[in-house]
């Protein structure tokens, strides 16, 4: 027997290197002299870049870069297999760093991921891959081309700063700046989501609540936004608003797709490239997923949705281990998921649960074993 695991973390209580732990002593106790591997997986949100250089035995790099109201912070990204990088957007732009009191999408800026892009561009580093998840911005990805070397010029000729309000100011770009190493570079954003730059369903109304933009704000974000868009069309030849994702991150992902020519990929299916997991599927007789709720949210871009269409592809059976099961979780099984196991064991509050999350855990996965073992006709 061979068993591959490849869980997401469960928040708060075991990461995804844990739990590979408790699943090859549970495999072991009931299948003595089994085969197991574990590989650190994430969807392209928080953990993404601890779980790609864990598996590929890569380092963090720390850097000193502005944050989302351009102050001074320090941040990392991750470094792999001597040419790539791997780059969280919320490590520097993210919305956590910004307090709740001073959220504001027309003063933030994304300069600060732009400047992690930079250093790895004069590092060396020519394949890099970006996650974009929970930016605290709306400056259509501006402020991050203006760390690259492009310049954002306002009616008078003045250089722009690159915040969201500078999205109403922006009258001409200049890329003749943009840093020699992007053209030797490929670049892929993991984004999970399809919202276009502008319109209802943009990047400003959708998002832009949650960043502190009242409903005035909203309307003169999404005004700039759309004098921004029709700019990037005429000088550089792209309608943002037929990339699908190009709203992702306050519309770092249109700049990214635009500017970098960078392809939009979701961010599991990017991790599970980046860790070669297709390769470390052969010979594997069961594969061990999960995440820490399943609902049906999971069968969209999640960890065991990523994993179960790898599998189902390889006719590997995968089962899912899961802290806890919402609405529709059992949509995963047309997403090559074959079962799912709760770790939860009786009428227990919340509190109990993730206290006890590590000896629950066991007990899912020894049960879930012991299941297979039935199934297979064993004694």
């Amino acid at each position: 027997m061979k068993f591959l695991f490849a869980s997401d973390s469960f928040k708060g209580t075991l990461s995804s290197e844990r739990i590979t732990e408790l699943l090859k002593e549970a495999a072991e106790s009931v299948f003595p002299g089994c085969e197991t591997e574990g590989v650190p997986v994430a969807d392209g949100g928080e953990g993404t870049i601890d779980a790609v250089i864990r598996a590929l035995k890569g380092e963090l790099r720390n850097v000193t870069v502005r944050g989302p109201l351009m102050e001074e912070r320090e941040s990392f990204y991750g470094v792999f297999e001597g040419d790539s990088a791997i780059i969280e957007m919320a490590a520097a732009s993210g919305l956590p760093m910004v307090p709740p009191e001073k959220r504001n999408p027309m003063v933030t800026t994304s300069f600060g991921t732009g400047q992690l892009i930079r250093d790895a561009l004069e590092q060396g580093y020519r394949n890099i891959s970006i996650a974009i998840g929970g930016s605290a911005t709306n400056d259509g990805g501006m402020g991050a081309m203006r760390a690259l070397g492009v310049r954002f010029l306002d009616h008078e000729g003045r250089e722009l700063e690159g915040r969201g309000e500078d999205l109403l100011r922006v009258a001409d770009i200049d890329c003749s700046g943009l840093h020699p190493a992007v053209k030797e570079a490929s670049f892929t954003v993991m984004c999970d989501v399809n919202n276009p730059l502008t319109g209802p369903d943009g990047a400003t109304y959708t998002f832009g609540p949650q960043k502190g933009g009242t409903p005035e704000i909203l309307d003169q974000l999404e005004a700039g936004m759309k004098g921004y868009a029709a700019l990037l069309k005429e000088k550089l030849g792209t309608d943002p608003d037929q990339i699908p994702g190009s709203g992702a991150a306050g519309g770092l992902g249109a700049a990214f797709c635009v500017f970098l020519k960078a392809k939009m990929k979701s961010g599991i299916d990017t991790v599970l490239d980046l860790v070669h997991f297709d390769e470390k599927l052969e010979g594997v007789s069961l594969v061990v997923t999960g995440e820490g709720r399943m609902d049906w949210q999971s069968a969209f871009g999640k960890v065991p949705s990523g994993i179960g269409a790898r599998c189902r592809a390889k006719g590997i059976p995968a089962v899912a281990i899961v802290g806890g099961m919402g609405d529709k979780a059992e949509t995963i099984f047309d997403y090559g998921i074959d079962t799912i196991m709760t770790t939860i064991n009786g009428a227990m509050e919340i509190g109990e649960a993730l206290e006890r999350a590590e000896e629950l855990y066991v007990g899912a996965a020894v049960r879930t074993f012991r299941m297979l073992k039935v199934g297979m006709g064993l004694k």
